[in-house]
């Protein structure tokens, strides 16, 4: 190549890369969040880690994003801190709910303001006309594997060999039991009275029934369920590390997660996770910088949506920790399946829908003998049926603003 050809070259090349910056932005329609609608479905789970209301949030560009969780009023507080805004923006806005209030979100509102934030996550899919994983970068997995809880449908009066044997027939990963588990799969506490002390070789024989059911190369988790204080907590892991459990989840009180997992961490080789009741970063990140945990039990929208659930991914993936969300509505499942299958680290999916189809979300779902797989349907690949739901809030006009911002233009506290 002549002089005069290699310069043309390199011309070309850097227009294009000037050009490309304007043409990714040019894809994204100039649009405002005019509306914020707030619905409950036909059977609505009032526990705040499963809610499944459902929340639309309308554009001026003709742009619907859909989002699951939260409750009424704090739905639309947060829905009073994104109208009038551009619903591109979403860290700005994810900021913007968090700050605007006097008192640092709780759990309650930090779901919520997930709902939101899965909306916005969805509306911008479908403006680029592509799935929100291939937003984030792509998927680095064929699948999600997933697991269901003391058994499959129709299980009733299987022993636990059986029910876990079942479970690894079906193509799941793992087969999982609370420490409440009876011998047939159903509870075995009489009066609501848990005695850990007691417990704990009960749990123990059934551990090893399982190991059993699913054979020298399944899996299967424990779930202790915070019912458990330390000591009888290290009794119980250490009786079943011979038959090597997946994890062993939430084996101390939430409140003692900081003081307790890590001394369970040097005396147990178990592996640990914990967090379904945690709801953003700061809950757990210096147990995860201290390598106190295997994996993380964090979900959407728990934390406060794919906007936060990023930063947890890049903060578990720097110390090769993985995450197995709890169990939630099905639409947060979808978003999920769209996150969690850019994740380089291991993913495990609590799973109970199974097979069956969820009347208001006609597409949610992509299902098949125990695992999760991603769509190429835009935005989060869920439609919903209005139709079957109710309509039990809405906002057009923006809440009361309060920020201040720094210097370089940066949202800061009032």
């Amino acid at each position: 190549m002549n002089r005069r050809s290699l310069l043309k070259s390199l011309a070309a090349a850097s227009a294009a890369t000037l050009a490309w910056p304007r043409l990714s932005i040019a894809a994204l329609p100039t649009a405002k969040i005019t509306r914020v609608r707030i619905y409950t479905p036909p059977a609505l789970n009032h526990t705040f880690n499963q809610s499944d209301m459902i929340v639309t949030v309308e554009t001026d560009a003709g742009l619907t994003g859909i989002g699951e969780g939260g409750l009424k009023d704090t739905l639309e507080q947060c829905a009073g801190s994104v109208i009038g805004q551009n619903p591109f923006h979403t860290e700005r806005l994810w900021q913007k709910m968090y700050i605007e209030w006097f008192y640092p979100p709780g759990r309650e509102k930090i779901h919520a303001m997930g709902a939101i934030d899965l909306a916005l996550w969805d509306i911008k899919g479908k403006a680029l006309g592509l799935p929100v994983h291939e937003v984030l970068g792509g998927t680095v997995r064929n699948y999600c594997e997933c697991y269901p809880t003391s058994g499959l449908p129709g299980a009733a009066g299987m022993s636990l060999k059986e029910r876990a044997a079942q479970v690894m027939d079906a193509g799941y990963r793992c087969f999982r039991v609370d420490a409440s588990i009876g011998p047939t799969g159903g509870p075995a506490i009489v009066n609501d009275v848990f005695n850990t002390h007691q417990r704990v070789r009960e749990v123990a024989a059934a551990c090893k029934e399982i190991r059993q059911g699913v054979g020298a190369n399944g899996d299967w988790c424990l779930d202790l369920h915070q019912k458990f204080d330390y000591p009888d907590a290290l009794r119980c892991c250490k009786l079943i590390e011979e038959y090597e459990p997946y994890f062993v989840e939430d084996p101390v009180r939430d409140e003692h997660f900081h003081q307790d997992i890590p001394k369970l961490r040097q005396f147990t080789t178990v592996p640990l996770t914990a967090g379904e009741e945690w709801g953003q970063r700061w809950d757990f990140n210096t147990l995860v910088e201290n390598h106190d945990l295997d994996y993380i039990r964090t979900t959407l929208p728990n934390v406060g949506g794919i906007t936060e659930m990023l930063k947890i991914l890049a903060l578990c993936e720097t110390h090769s920790v993985g995450i197995i969300p709890h169990f939630t509505g099905p639409l947060s499942t979808a978003a999920l399946v769209n996150v969690l299958s850019t994740y380089s680290q291991p993913v495990l999916f609590e799973y109970n829908y199974g097979n069956r189809q969820i009347p208001h979300l006609p597409q949610c779902l992509d299902f098949k003998t125990g695992k999760l797989y991603a769509n190429e349907r835009p935005g989060l690949g869920v439609t919903a049926d209005l139709a079957q739901l109710r309509m039990v809030g809405e906002v057009t006009t923006a809440g009361a603003s309060r920020l201040y911002y720094r210097p370089d233009g940066s949202l800061t506290h009032w």
